[in-house]
């Protein structure tokens, strides 16, 4: 089980206005600190914490943060209409266009997807799987 996943940002406060714009629709709480930010999902009393925890921080060594070629995080949104209304969200708060929402030909046929890089450069996807939506060949 992944417990947590970071990307590096040399500017927290535009990160923050990336990654605020569409993690809280998707249950996330922000905790800031002077270690950078952490979106979490809440847990309820007495349960164990949902993972993975999502962190957005300076690099330890100093240097400037980069993004990895071939890495991507992917959030789960519930259906179509969220992938696309976050998505239009997170290009309004800096982020930059990967690939429109929609059907890709290499995935299944409710699996409805879309990319974005963030304001340091990391891929994100925002996606849905929900059989209830249209599917693609629908």
């Amino acid at each position: 089980m992944i417990a947590y996943v970071t990307v590096g940002a040399d500017d927290i406060a535009r990160a923050m206005r990336f990654y605020s714009a569409f993690l809280p629709a998707l249950g996330y709480t922000l905790r800031e600190g002077p270690e950078g930010l952490s979106y979490a999902l809440p847990v309820p009393p007495g349960q164990a914490p949902v993972l993975p925890d999502f962190y957005v921080k300076p690099t330890f060594d100093g240097r400037p943060a980069s993004a990895g070629n071939g890495c991507m995080v992917a959030f789960e949104a519930r259906n179509q209409s969220q992938v696309r209304a976050l998505h239009a969200a997170a290009l309004a708060a800096g982020g930059s266009d990967e690939g429109q929402p929609g059907f890709r030909a290499s995935y299944g046929p409710h699996f409805y997807i879309g990319y974005l890089r963030d304001p340091q450069g990391n891929k994100i996807a925002l996606f849905s799987s929900d059989a209830d939506d249209p599917g693609r060949d629908g």
